[in-house]
């Protein structure tokens, strides 16, 4: 389980085939601390590691996560944001991320708002769809606040260390990002549903 408070931004140093799968191999700030089959987040997908060598952490992403996220479009030189699992004795910052993708959004506008910015996002309608007015969502991994809510998009505002700190620095219009719906709002939606 993760909170969706970003610890590094790491790099893609290369990205290689392997049947349907792709590994990934990272450079970040972290990678040296991490060990193997530990559980990081990366734009807000749980990963594996499943190797650490000279700086950098190496994971595998089957076909299912290739199809149902931005993990696919990646290249290396890629930013990417990273976060540890949650400690059982640490705080609770954001809010509950379990690092599964439900969809990927578009960018479709980018406001610099006299030192913060706003961005909105859009999305194809699904049955999984689950986006309330000032709810809790999961953009890249990062736990964010949404307005301007509808059936098919949402805005967030970003303050300048969320920008700095995570790939929103490099985010431009028309860029694929991955989204996860707020878990507690899924349960909720299956149980009146049924």
């Amino acid at each position: 389980m993760f909170t969706g408070i970003i610890e590094s931004v790491g790099r893609v140093v290369s990205v290689t085939s392997s049947g349907a799968n792709r590994i990934f191999e990272i450079k970040s700030s972290i990678s040296g601390e991490l060990k193997t089959d530990q559980s990081l987040s990366h734009n807000g997908i749980c990963l594996t590691v499943t190797k650490v060598d000279g700086g950098c952490h190496f994971v595998t992403a089957v076909a299912e996560t290739l199809i149902k996220s931005n993990l696919g479009n990646l290249a290396p030189g890629d930013p990417i944001n990273l976060e540890q699992a949650l400690l059982s004795n640490g705080r609770f910052d954001g809010h509950i991320v379990q690092g599964h993708v439900d969809q990927t959004a578009i960018c479709t506008n980018i406001t610099e708002a006299d030192g913060s910015w706003v961005i909105d996002f859009e999305y194809e309608d699904t049955s999984e769809s689950l986006v309330v007015e000032k709810g809790s969502i999961t953009v890249d991994g990062i736990s964010l606040t949404c307005y301007n809510v509808s059936k098919t998009g949402f805005t967030v505002a970003i303050i300048p260390s969320t920008f700095e700190n995570t790939n929103f620095g490099k985010l431009k219009e028309n860029d694929m990002v991955n989204i996860e719906f707020d878990i507690i709002g899924k349960y909720v939606k299956q149980l009146v549903s049924v």
